[in-house]
């Protein structure tokens, strides 16, 4: 009977001693498994956070690349429209000639006279060539029941209506100064041009005076554009 209590109270002890270090070994394991994977995450996010901030950093040199890029884009495009436009609206007028041409349009942007102003010498011929849709070139002076924008003395002219494209017509100017001239169908849409012949002296040229109260402001104000361009060809500014 002793001999089977102490077998009973030894088997209880070392089944207790089991459980004790399997606790302890369950235990411990799972610190050292919670420890690898908090290590693990640590390590993980890390690396996400060096790899984002490599993309960040990545992508604002992109971006500093693109706007750098864009900027000087913006600038050389911006530069070449800028001298378009200044090419488009600028016009030269140049020392006398014995000759000139002026072309008579109908554009999407209106009805013109281009070059807006020639200069010929005295006795120069200037050649109007319609090149699309119907016009005339008519002197502005009292023959053609018009104001006198013209030098005292000169001729008057007027080429009645063209229609077909190509057609031309000349004159002959003869006596020194500026003169303005029209359209007659396209007058009030601003179609109007002038003709500087020789050297004439800015302030005696009936031309270049006040705009006739006459005529409507759209008229007065192309005649205006066209004084200020024949004064600053012939040296007189204000």
């Amino acid at each position: 009977m002793p001999t089977n209590k102490l077998c009973t109270r030894r088997r209880v002890l070392g089944v207790a001693g089991s459980a004790a270090v399997a606790g302890l070994a369950g235990c411990t394991g799972s610190g050292v498994g919670g420890a690898a994977e908090d290590a693990e995450s640590t390590a993980t996010a890390e690396e996400d956070h060096q790899d984002g901030g490599t993309a960040t950093e990545h992508h604002d040199d992109e971006g500093g690349h693109n706007e750098e890029g864009g900027h000087d884009e913006t600038e050389t495009e911006s530069g070449h429209h800028d001298e378009e436009d200044g090419h488009g609206h600028d016009e030269t007028v140049g020392e006398p000639t014995e000759t000139a041409e002026v072309a008579m349009l109908s554009t999407d942007d209106g009805e013109h006279f281009e070059p807006h102003v020639v200069r010929v010498t005295v006795g120069g011929t200037v050649t109007f060539v319609n090149e699309s849709g119907s016009h005339s070139t008519a002197a502005y002076h009292p023959d053609n029941d018009q104001p006198q924008l013209v030098p005292d003395g000169a001729a008057s002219w007027d080429s009645g209506l063209l229609s077909e494209s190509g057609a031309t017509f000349e004159h002959t100017f003869e006596t020194e100064g500026v003169y303005h001239y029209y359209c007659a169908p396209h007058e009030t849409m601003g179609m109007i041009g002038s003709v500087i012949v020789g050297e004439p002296d800015a302030h005696d040229q009936p031309a270049l005076e006040d705009p006739p109260e006459s005529k409507p402001e759209a008229v007065r104000t192309k005649i205006a554009e066209l004084n200020e361009m024949c004064n600053e060809a012939l040296g007189h500014t204000h």
